[in-house]
Parts: C-alpha cells; structure tokens; sequence
C-alpha cells in the first residue's frame, strides 16, 4: 500500500562557485611591493634589444607580484624617465590609460622603440649572424636577443636549432654533429656546443705547445751547432801546437827573405849536403 504522502528524496545541490573578489590595493601598497623589486628604469633608446630586455626584466617582476593588467602599466609607466616619460605623457593625452591592458601598453611602447628600419636590420643580422670569435654563450645570448626580436622567424624548435647550428664555426659544428644522431632540441645543441668548446680548446692548446716545443728545440740545436763551429774554428787557428807551427813557418819564410836580399840568393851558396847530386864532387870507389 502506497503511502499518502511519500517522503520526498532529498538531492543535494553544489554549491555555486563564486568568484573571488578582486584584490583591491592602495597606491602604497603597490609602490611599496613593486619598489622592492629593484625593476629596472627606461629613459630611452635606439636600440629595439635594449628596449625589448628592458620589457624582459619588467615583465619578470610584474608576474611575480601577480598584478592585473591596471597595475602593470602604472608600474611600468613609474619607471619611465626624462624622453621616455614625455612619451608617456603623450599617450596619455590621445587615449585613457586607466583602461589599458598590458598587451596594449607593449604595443605603444614596441611602435616608438622598435623602429622598423631598425627592426628589419635586426632581423637581417639575424640571418646572417655567426659566432665568430665569440665564446658559446655569447653568441647564443646574441642569437637569442635577435630571434626575440623576430619571433615570426623561427617557425619551430627544429627551425631554431638548424639556424643555431649554422651560427656556430664549423670546428665547433663538426663535432657537434659527431654524435650518434643530431641534436633535436636547443638545451641539447647548445649542451654539445659547450663541451666541444672544451675539448676542441684543449686540442688546440695541446698544439700549440707541441710546435713551441718543436721550435725550442730547432732554435737550441743551431745554437748548439754554431757553438760546434766556433770551436773547431778556434782549434784550427789557435791551439798551443797550432800557434807554434805557424810561427815556425813564417820564421823560416822570414830567413829565406834574408839570403835573398843579402845577394845569398843563388842556389850555389846555400849549404849543400854532402853526397848530395847537386855537389860537384862524386864519391870515387877505392881501389
């Protein structure tokens, strides 16, 4: 038998999420949080890397505090100064900037900074940068500023490593490439480019000390080899015996210069040895 009045099944409701209020902050507040992170100033430049990284370090204090977008550009207009402050004031005067997002304050700030002459130098130098004489992280800092300036560029990580590849010099590429298969990623390119900085420097030093040796050794010898012939020289010339002889001849050679000039000099009445052919009396046999 049914009941008159059944007991109604109770089916529990979720509760209905409502979002948090906003964190409403006073100006203080924010100066005083924001000043503590030391963000960097903006004066003015010709340059788009410099204004672009000073963009980069802005915007890495700003997520850290996790501001909305109102708060991000009154910080960031409080570290214009002197040109980049008049800017300021006249971005102000065509368009109300208490309803501006951060994506619109990049772009005003990209379209006075990032002039398109420049731009389009940039980004040729980009393709055409190599390393160079630069060390592995100097050029892969460079490469890096310029690929951020052309993002358009590079159409993937495998795009990004094959123009990374091709900026390095081609004793670095070469090993590099000696791996058992290519280098798929830019931590891994660049993690390869670093150690073949090491060895092939290590390899070149090894060289260059090789041949040094090789040229002190070469220069010792010749010094060796002229020390070799002074002395034989000098034992030629000069030793006791050497001296002596010498003396002796030219002593004799002196004397025969005196019997000539003495009218001594026929042959006649030099001494003659006995049983000498040039003496007119010959032995005789004995009877």
């Amino acid at each position: 038998m049914i009941p008159e009045n059944p007991i109604a099944l109770e089916i529990p409701v979720a509760p209905v999420a409502v979002p948090p209020a906003p964190l409403v902050r006073t100006s203080e507040e924010l100066y005083d949080r924001f000043r503590h992170m030391k963000a960097p100033e903006f004066e003015r430049s010709t340059n788009p890397i410099e204004a672009d990284n000073w963009l980069i370090d802005l915007q890495v204090a700003l997520n850290f505090l996790k501001l909305n977008d109102q708060e991000k550009v009154l910080c960031a207009s409080f570290m214009l100064r002197k040109d980049a402050r008049l800017w300021w004031e006249t971005v102000q005067i065509r368009r109300d900037v208490t309803q501006m997002t951060w994506e619109d304050f990049v772009e005003e700030f990209k379209e006075k900074y990032f002039n398109t002459e420049v731009m389009e130098a940039q980004q040729d130098e980009f393709d055409k940068f190599r390393q160079g004489n630069l060390s592995v992280a100097e050029a892969v800092k460079k490469f890096e500023q310029l690929a951020h300036l052309g993002p358009h560029l590079i159409s993937s990580e495998r795009d990004k490593v094959r123009r990374m590849m091709r900026m390095f010099r081609s004793d670095l590429a070469v090993v590099i490439s000696s791996g058992p298969h290519p280098p798929l990623t830019v931590a891994e390119l660049v993690s390869r480019a670093i150690r073949a900085e090491y060895w092939v420097g290590q390899n070149k030093e090894q060289r260059a000390k090789f041949f040094m040796e090789k040229r002190e050794e070469k220069a010792q010898a010749k010094q060796n080899q002229a020390k070799q012939g002074q002395t034989s020289q000098q034992k030629g010339q000069g030793g006791p015996s050497g001296q002596n002889n010498n003396n002796k001849q030219y002593g004799n050679n002196q004397q025969k210069r005196k019997w000539i000039a003495g009218g001594q000099g026929n042959p006649q009445n030099f001494p003659q040895k006995k049983n000498s052919p040039d003496n007119n009396s010959y032995p005789t046999c004995q009877k």
